[in-house]
């Protein structure tokens, strides 16, 4: 099926211009103005009317089959549906365990991004948890990775009550498992990193990174925005070459222990020289977010959403006053790097995957396309039967 899109206005995230975009199957194969195109196919046209045309949001950290528990089973969470990604203009997603790794399984997480896949979406996870040793389907990490197609790292935590209180020497074991499962499998192998309210936020990692041969570029380290201490250190560790993931779904105006907005992070990070390809965020979609007291006790908890993708895009560009390329970059080229998905994902380009998000403005996209099919389309774009056979 080819499907062209005319009079896009092209953020690749680089800004193009006025340019229509042909599809083909699930490829961009074309990007140039006015362009005339024959084919001896099945063949639709849209005319976008100069809307502002972007990369498909990618995010990283979503717990696909649910998290939470921390306040027992009646706290678990539920699994994600496929129209709330794509509402939110997500069409890249990779799926994580959380501190539950006792009702919640690798084979589950796997099962449901081969499903979300099914469902038009492209899909990953990493193997493991909270938990160490880590849970896995195979039996070991570096073989998750290297046979499961949908496995491109690991997912552990540190810094945090609910984590297993790892070593350094066992974190840099099963970092490096990951790595080299993610050499032998072509993938990137990368290990996000929980970082919870303890006072020891980067220290294991960089333990890591100066005892041992592991790259910083490893890892990814998220939460950075749960406290302004651990912000603060992450700045540090981007200046020193290393990935920071924040949160899009941490409500910094209802938490009392200095959380700070993603976008206003993001913006302060920039301003203090913090290389902008170091930075993504994320939402944490359908994990649980828990608030403790200083025992540890949970006293309340709510359930990410995914709204907050797009919002803090927006908040990026309407009150932060970035450029829309440079807020693009946390959603787009810059997790794709990081995931190892940088060949075919996070651009507007010839030759990579058809994942496409159209706006009326910068904060809720109207129309999204997943791998070359409309999942999305707005309602006068439909009314008009652009879409109809």
């Amino acid at each position: 099926m080819f499907l062209l899109l005319k009079n896009a206005n092209v953020f690749a995230p680089t800004p193009l211009g006025i340019n229509d975009i042909l599809i083909c199957d699930e490829k961009i194969v074309a990007i140039a103005p006015d362009l005339v195109v024959s084919v001896p196919a099945e063949f639709k046209t849209v005319d976008l009317g100069g809307k502002m045309t972007v990369p498909g949001f990618i995010d990283g950290h979503v717990h696909l089959i649910g998290g939470g528990g921390e306040g027992g089973f009646a706290t678990r969470t539920p699994e994600v549906a496929v129209g709330k990604l794509i509402e939110a203009g997500i069409t890249s997603v990779c799926g994580l365990l959380g501190t539950d790794a006792a009702t919640r399984h690798i084979a589950s997480l796997y099962a449901k991004t081969k499903a979300l896949r099914t469902e038009g979406i492209s899909a990953w996870f990493f193997t493991g948890g909270y938990r160490v040793p880590s849970p896995t389907l195979t039996g070991n990490i570096g073989d998750d990775v290297t046979f499961l197609d949908a496995c491109i790292g690991l997912k552990t935590a540190i810094s945090d009550h609910r984590s297993s209180q790892s070593t350094v020497e066992e974190l840099a074991r099963i970092a490096s498992q990951s790595r080299i499962g993610g050499i032998t499998s072509g993938k990137a192998g990368s290990v996000v990193v929980h970082l919870g309210d303890g006072d020891g936020h980067f220290d294991p990692l960089i333990a890591v990174i100066e005892q041992t041969e592991i790259p910083i570029g490893q890892f990814i380290p998220t939460h950075v925005n749960r406290k302004r201490a651990l912000l603060d250190a992450a700045k540090l560790w981007a200046k020193r070459g290393g990935n920071i993931d924040f949160t899009t779904g941490i409500d910094a105006e209802a938490d009392p222990k200095g959380a700070t907005k993603t976008s206003t992070s993001i913006a302060e990070c920039l301003a203090d020289g913090v290389p902008l390809d170091r930075i993504s965020m994320t939402s944490d979609g359908n994990g649980s977010l828990p608030d403790f007291d200083t025992d540890g006790n949970m006293i309340g908890l709510s359930v990410a959403g995914f709204e907050t993708v797009p919002r803090e895009f927006a908040d990026l560009v309407e009150v932060e006053k970035l450029d829309i390329p440079t807020a693009l970059a946390p959603i787009t080229i810059n997790p794709a790097r990081m995931l190892g998905l940088a060949a075919h994902k996070g651009q507007l380009k010839v030759g990579y995957d058809a994942d496409i998000l159209v706006f009326d403005d910068a904060s809720t996209p109207d129309s999204v396309i997943a791998r070359g099919k409309p999942a999305m389309i707005a309602k006068e774009r439909l009314l008009r039967g652009t879409f109809e056979d």
